[in-house]
């Protein structure tokens, strides 16, 4: 069926579709900047300085499997006018306390990792100055404030920024350390060294793979996208985010694999390693691309910090809402979404009234204030056990009910999976699940 005669959720036409262009990219940018956290950065150098160029394939499909996992995200708030809870909400009450438990306990340890990530250059920068725990309250306390007072479209500009500081310095990076061009293009050949299995899922399923990527449709509603007009736009500010992550991920595997691998130096596990990759650079390339990777690694941390701050609290506001409202028949999964829904939920008019609603403020002040307790004391084992638990099941969760959404009634039939979309979402599925059952494995039960 043409575009053209694609209809909203209401069952209205939607306006002419938009073409896709450059001018419109930003929900994209934010997720991209959002998703790629140190700890994801630090895993890919560790996989470089073990296996070399390797490993390049990997990335490359973790690219392409991450790009389709967003769009389908992005496809459903387009196509049905409905949030992506609201769909989670159609599938049953299961989801509900799945998703209530987890943002509850994913946020209280998720704060204490963001603003602890974030500090580190900042006390690696100044040595002389505060320490960790200072540094730490200070980003979560800017995180709060800049969130809590602006609305998306400075959020989106601030995510630019800092992303493309991030582009520039892991760019550079990698150009000095001066890449071998024939072992990148041999790492594209699918090839698995011994004992690099985990490592090749982690590159696959790990770096830009978190809860943000379940945001994008909510960022994209932000933007003004409302309806299917927009879809052509949302495909291309997709790829532009994980063609950018994908560069990330490239540009840290060969750092990885020419500043680590050839001298055997091993980095500390975790948001660390950054660290002790500037000490790594100071003394190959002197204090001067030392103190701008540093820089470069609080943009990393920083970006993530705000982004799970508006991203993640938006989701929670619209979690709050969608559970409040009633339910006292049968959600029918073939009719089209109710207008009013539709209408209360799409567009920058909403989120900047769901930002200023209760729900997502009492979500900013619980990923600020009651993380910083852990800052003093080592995180508890049951509560350790229970958000890794929680936080391995969630792509799988988001992967499979994805299909489960666009594959039914419930999408309008125009916009649901092809065989492609299918197997892609499958494929991350799978992935997901493998990624989800090592993990727990791995847990210190």
């Amino acid at each position: 069926m043409a575009e053209t005669s694609a209809t909203t959720g209401t069952g209205e036409p939607a306006s002419r579709p938009r073409k896709s262009s450059w001018k419109y990219i930003g929900p994209g940018i934010v997720v991209a900047a959002t998703g790629v956290g140190a700890g994801d950065l630090v895993a890919t150098l560790i996989a470089g300085s073990k296996f070399g160029y390797t490993l390049m394939w990997a990335a490359v499909i973790g690219c392409v499997v991450k790009i389709s996992l967003a769009e389908a995200a992005g496809r459903w708030h387009l196509a049905t006018g409905r949030t992506l809870f609201d769909g989670w909400r159609s599938l049953g009450p299961w989801t509900t306390v799945y998703f209530a438990i987890y943002v509850v306990i994913w946020g209280f340890i998720y704060g204490a990792t963001a603003m602890s990530s974030s500090a580190l250059p900042i006390v690696a920068l100044f040595s002389d100055g505060p320490g960790l725990k200072f540094w730490a309250i200070v980003t979560g306390l800017i995180g709060l404030a800049f969130v809590w007072f602006n609305r998306y479209a400075v959020f989106e500009k601030v995510m630019t920024v800092l992303i493309g500081i991030m582009f520039v310095v892991v760019v550079y990076v990698a150009a000095r350390v001066v890449p071998d061009v024939g072992a990148s293009f041999a790492g594209l050949l699918p090839v698995l060294p011994d004992g690099s299995l985990l490592y090749t899922l982690g590159l696959i399923g790990g770096v830009g793979g978190t809860i943000t990527m379940a945001a994008y449709g909510y960022w994209v509603n932000a933007k003004g996208w409302s309806n299917s007009s927009w879809m052509k736009v949302m495909r291309l500010d997709n790829r532009v985010a994980y063609i950018t992550t994908g560069v990330f991920v490239v540009a840290m595997l060969i750092v990885g694999a020419e500043l680590l691998h050839a001298s055997q130096v091993a980095l500390t596990s975790g948001d660390r390693g950054l660290v002790d990759l500037g000490a790594v650079l100071e003394d190959r390339f002197g204090a001067g691309t030392a103190k701008l990777f540093l820089v470069g690694f609080f943009a990393t941390s920083f970006s993530s910090l705000i982004g799970v701050w508006h991203g993640v609290s938006l989701m929670f506001a619209d979690f709050v809402e969608r559970f409040r409202a009633p339910a006292a028949a049968p959600v029918d999964p073939a009719a089209p979404a109710d207008p009013a829904v539709s209408e209360a939920q799409a567009g920058p008019a909403v989120t900047e009234r769901q930002q200023r609603s209760l729900p997502f403020r009492a979500y900013l002040l619980w990923l600020t204030f009651p993380p910083m307790t852990l800052l003093w004391l080592d995180e508890p084992f049951g509560l350790v056990i229970a958000y890794g638990v929680l936080g391995a099941f969630f792509m799988p969760f988001l992967a499979l009910t994805l299909i489960w959404l666009l594959n039914s009634p419930r999408t309008p039939s125009e916009w649901r999976n092809g065989w492609v979309s299918n197997g892609m979402l499958a494929l991350a599925g799978l992935l997901f699940v493998v990624l989800c059952v090592q993990q727990v494995r791995e847990l210190p039960w």
